[in-house]
């Protein structure tokens, strides 16, 4: 827990350091260089490799103000973090330009932008997203689906983290689920969601469980995605994988998908040479689960789809490249029983949101203990649970049916543009202070 502290306070660090160097002199780069930097760094804190968490975003805060973040289907979260600190940069630089005089280390008055400039080009920009997120609503709300509505239904189980893994419970867990599903089979459902592990075995070597999984797929009639644990062996030992199955009604086809982006110290222990006395968090005694290295398609008559399993979702770019790959819609299962009764739940699935918004995806939800929710391509949510409190939620979803956005097309290309104008800044004070 320290080290994650002291990891993440760094880019607030950072960043309460560089507008400073950036702007001594130029005040249209005291008015955009904040943002610049802000929306560089949390690339940074979600590209770098193994430590990469970019949670909670600034972007995030805006998930329910509909209108202001369908830009991301440009952008990505990151325009959106872009844009708050831009504002708030706006109303800042009035301030002080209104009531003080600044100045810089050697008494100089700095060059300034005038309050007019300021106010009319951050509310040019700031309209033009807003009118951007109202059309979008509307074209949303009011063009025709092409595809044919897929039947979800979402079982959360609500089962106790510490008895989650207890052989003793394993039955008891598992007919919670299975009596739930066959009460949900009777709205008629295309396809039926469990969440992360939900079954407490591994699928692939526990017949007498996936004997009876095939049986209620065969009598609730729909297809069912389930987490949990599967195995390969590899050179003479077993490899782990948290994964995702989808299995049909007839009981004759299944799909795998194996997590690719495991929770650093939950899944696995990273520089485990380095820190041998470190042990992951997880209960069960399982060894450190392996990466899957597929994005894979899952393919129902409804439509296409890709499983994102727990906090997978955070991540922007993993998303996009299953709707790359053709999926039509998304799949979250996750665990957030590990939450408590805290916040995170809720912040969990407001970064869900701006994934369906990025790539123009419906996504549905499947948690453990909550919470679960159907979330619409223009980021509002359908329909949701409660935490902690067993039960099941079902609706209709439209699997896209037209192109790829500019953003599932491009990517981090506007977080990209961030960093090199950031550098640009730092590259051409540098020079000027050579030449004085």
């Amino acid at each position: 827990l320290t080290l994650m502290a002291i990891t993440l306070s760094v880019y607030i660090a950072i960043f309460t350091v560089l507008p400073n160097s950036i702007s001594i002199r130029s005040g249209f780069a005291r008015w955009l260089s904040p943002a610049l930097i802000w929306t560089s760094l949390e690339l940074v804190r979600t590209r770098i490799p193994i430590l990469g968490f970019p949670w909670g975003s600034l972007g995030y805060s805006q998930f329910k103000t509909l209108s202001i973040v369908q830009f991301a289907d440009i952008t990505g979260i990151y325009g959106i973090s872009f844009l708050i600190v831009l504002i708030n940069s706006t109303i800042y630089l009035i301030i002080e330009n209104r009531w003080l005089e600044p100045r810089d280390m050697l008494g100089t008055v700095k060059s300034g932008i005038s309050n007019p400039k300021l106010i009319i080009s951050s509310l040019a920009i700031l309209i033009l997203c807003v009118g951007y997120g109202l059309w979008r609503i509307n074209i949303y709300k009011s063009m025709p689906s092409l595809a044919t509505p897929v039947r979800v239904a979402l079982i959360q189980g609500n089962i106790e983290q510490d008895q989650k893994w207890v052989p003793a419970y394993q039955e008891k867990t598992f007919n919670i689920y299975k009596d739930m599903t066959l009460a949900a089979s009777k709205k008629g459902m295309d396809m039926i969601v469990w969440p992360e592990t939900a079954a407490p075995f591994n699928f692939q070597r526990e017949k007498k469980y996936s004997r009876q999984i095939f049986d209620i797929t065969k009598e609730s009639g729909g297809y069912l995605i389930f987490g949990s644990l599967s195995n390969k062996y590899d050179s003479g030992r077993i490899q782990m994988f948290n994964s995702a199955f989808l299995v049909s009604p007839d009981s004759k086809i299944f799909v795998k998908y194996d997590k690719i982006h495991l929770v650093p110290f939950g899944e696995y222990v990273p520089f485990h040479r380095f820190f041998p006395f470190v042990d992951k968090l997880v209960e069960g005694g399982i060894e450190d689960f392996e990466e899957g290295k597929d994005y894979t398609v899952m393919t129902i008559p409804g439509g296409r789809l890709g499983v994102l399993i727990c906090y997978e979702v955070i991540f922007p770019d993993l998303v996009r490249r299953f709707v790359r790959n053709g999926a039509q819609f998304m799949v979250n299962i996750t665990n957030d029983a590990w939450y408590g009764r805290s916040a995170a739940s809720y912040q969990h699935i407001s970064m869900v949101t701006l994934r369906a918004i990025e790539n123009r995806v419906p996504i549905v939800r499947a948690a453990n203990t909550g919470i679960s929710g159907i979330i619409d391509p223009t980021g509002r949510i359908v329909k949701e649970t409660d935490i902690f409190v067993r039960t099941w939620i079902y609706g209709d979803i439209f699997p896209k049916a037209s192109g790829d956005t500019f953003f599932t097309t491009y990517g981090d290309i506007f977080a990209y543009t961030c960093v090199f104008l950031t550098v640009v800044f730092f590259v051409t004070i540098v020079y000027d202070k050579r030449r004085r």
